[in-house]
């Protein structure tokens, strides 16, 4: 009897480890979100079972960074749709605190390998490292809200890949913002590679009898527009394909300054999302039937937006107009990437001084380092 007393002690433990959730605490301004916050959280989810990201109110992040380009509700509404996150919690201290950790009943937090600082210009992470529950994921290099902010106030080409025939027009400077780059968090450009893609990639196949839906744009510059359209276009069928045109083809219908982010950006930024099951790099503007039918695609949707015509003039969705196979999709969002260009225009000497004021302090705490300082 006693063996078997002990043989049920060892059983309920083991039980009790299974049991056992690993919880992790991810926490950011998540303004602009794009695919290097998404690798974060992919990377952060990865350490555990778990994952809460915390997301800064706009009051937080005005005192400690300067004016973020997404309002907290957007910001709340894109992190929340980010597949490898399962919880959000708005509204969190910039400063990590071990409350906030016990709170939520995480085990330790986890952060990217780059600087964030406070507006006293300490570590916004201290606390939780002196305490041993901190971790770190590699940064993405080559991507950040300081250089996608600078883009837009330099109307830079930069970030585009090289094409000869890409317009190679004078593109309006719009500032002369020398610090949009920060040296300190990245300044290469992103390189695309086929683990990065499939890191992202849900890597499954629609099963058979699944409705497939093929919706196709620039998606650029990610944000809660582009998210509420692909909501109700998941709301159409079981299995979302993403098309997304070239930097060339985007840069005949938007215009000379656009995308502000290169195809391969745009790709891994539209994967993050949950609402997405596969993306075709580099889809062909038209809408052909050889496309639909490799893809088995059931229905083609659009938005409201006008639809600009081929470089020859006829209509890219005349094919799956003609299979009764089109529709056009209200996400009840007026939001447009545009837009969003208009707001750093608008608020421009906003931005500008705050990525110098951004650099100033990771200047600083670098230095500290390097002096063998305590961030």
């Amino acid at each position: 009897m006693a063996e078997k007393r002990e043989g049920e002690v060892i059983a309920d433990e083991n039980e009790s480890k299974k049991k056992k959730q690993t919880r992790v605490w991810m926490d950011g301004c998540f303004d602009m979100v794009h695919f290097g916050h998404a690798n974060a959280l992919r990377q952060g989810k990865m350490m555990g079972d778990y994952l809460i990201a915390g997301v800064h109110s706009d009051e937080e992040i005005s005192k400690h960074k300067g004016p973020p380009v997404f309002n907290e509700r957007e910001r709340y509404k894109m992190v929340r749709a980010i597949k490898w996150v399962d919880e959000i919690v708005e509204d969190a201290p910039y400063i990590t605190q071990i409350e906030t950790l016990d709170k939520y009943n995480c085990d330790f937090c986890v952060h990217g390998d780059d600087i964030t600082v406070s507006a006293d210009g300490k570590d916004t992470y201290h606390i939780v490292k002196t305490s041993g529950r901190y971790k770190e994921c590699k940064r993405t290099q080559g991507v950040s809200t300081t250089d996608l902010v600078g883009r837009m106030l330099l109307a830079t080409k930069s970030h585009f890949q090289h094409d000869d025939n890409v317009d190679k027009g004078t593109v309006e400077q719009i500032a002369q913002d020398k610090s949009a780059k920060s040296p300190w968090t990245g300044t290469c450009h992103f390189l695309a590679t086929t683990q990065k893609i499939i890191q992202f990639s849900n890597g499954r196949e629609p099963n058979p009898g699944e409705k497939i839906v093929y919706v196709a744009g620039a998606f650029d510059l990610f944000h809660v527009g582009l998210l509420d359209f692909l909501e109700k276009v998941s709301q159409q069928g079981d299995f979302v394909i993403v098309g997304i045109h070239t930097d060339q083809a985007v840069n005949r219908y938007k215009g000379r300054n656009y995308p502000i982010m290169n195809l391969h950006e745009r790709v891994l930024c539209v994967l993050a999302c949950k609402y997405v099951s596969e993306v075709v790099i580099g889809a062909p503007y038209e809408v052909t039937a050889d496309l639909m039918d490799h893809f088995k695609v059931d229905l083609v949707c659009h938005g409201k937006t006008p639809i600009m015509p081929c470089a020859d003039g006829s209509d890219p969705y005349a094919v799956p107009k003609s299979r009764g196979k089109f529709r056009v999709i209200d996400s009840g969002n007026e939001l447009t990437t545009m837009m969003i260009v208009e707001r750093i225009i608008k608020h421009r000497l906003e931005y500008e001084e705050r990525n110098k004021k951004k650099e100033v302090k990771e200047a600083k705490i670098m230095a500290a380092l390097s002096n063998g300082g305590d961030k």
